[in-house]
């Protein structure tokens, strides 16, 4: 069966593609263009014309995968990131990460589960943040970026309902927080200068971090849970909210 990775074009979508089909895994790897990229392996179909973000995209995206069978995993890494302040709120931007982060994912999922294509044995995988996290927000980072937080404090919750949703047809829901990444995204709001000091990693090896916690640890014993595979070594606020000496896997507070 394949693996469904939703925003696989750049960053860690893309990465994960990669590290999948590199392992003999066929990928099924959705494009917000018409026109997506020559797939750089031939075990990835780029399915074109998915924006998470838009009512019908869990309709075309359930049309367009019904023809390649039943999904071992579904992997939802569409994100966006607008930066604000106190005195700069920004109203489209906050719509958008919302709609992008714990909307979109409702209508793809549910979806999916009613054509047939996640089943009994599938994995739902929510990429979140510790950004997410209500308990880790500390005063040494202030506030600020309202909808960033919080929409990934949504996208915990709408993860969560999920789970209890779908438990009883043996597909299993988690969110996670991948790892502070060297992106494009977090280049463009300004984050490079933490990347250093914050232990930032390249997509690549975030997602064989990723990859490799999905296959051997997530199951339906895991259902419903919200985890860091990397563990806390890139959560700035890790050890002053939860103390030290803390586990790889971590499993984040809500």
């Amino acid at each position: 069966m394949a693996v469904l990775i939703v925003g696989a074009t750049r960053g860690l979508g893309a990465s994960l593609a990669q590290t999948y089909a590199t392992s003999n895994t066929p990928v099924l790897a959705t494009s917000r263009s018409s026109t997506p990229p020559s797939p750089p392996h031939p075990r990835i179909t780029y399915i074109p014309s998915i924006d998470i973000a838009t009512p019908s995209a869990g309709s075309s995206l359930a049309s367009a995968t019904k023809s390649h069978g039943p999904i071992s995993t579904l992997i939802i890494t569409a994100g966006y990131f607008g930066t604000e302040s106190f005195d700069e709120p920004d109203w489209e931007d906050e719509v958008r990460m919302y709609t992008t982060s714990a909307i979109g994912p409702v209508f793809m999922v549910q979806a999916l589960v009613k054509k047939g294509l996640l089943g009994k044995g599938s994995k739902v995988v929510l990429v979140s943040s510790e950004s997410g996290s209500i308990e880790l927000r500390h005063e040494s980072e202030g506030g600020g970026n309202y909808a960033h937080h919080a929409s990934k404090s949504a996208l915990n919750m709408v993860g969560k309902l999920l789970n209890l949703d779908l438990k009883e047809k043996g597909i299993a829901v988690g969110m996670v927080h991948p790892g502070f990444m060297r992106t494009e995204m977090t280049k463009s709001v300004g984050f490079d200068k933490f990347w250093d000091a914050g232990g930032a990693v390249t997509p690549d090896v975030a997602a064989k971090s990723l990859a490799g916690w999905i296959d051997k640890e997530f199951g339906m014993e895991k259902t419903g849970q919200y985890w860091a595979p990397r563990g806390p070594r890139d959560i700035g606020t890790a050890e002053p909210v939860l103390g030290k000496n803390l586990p790889t896997p971590l499993q984040l507070p809500w």
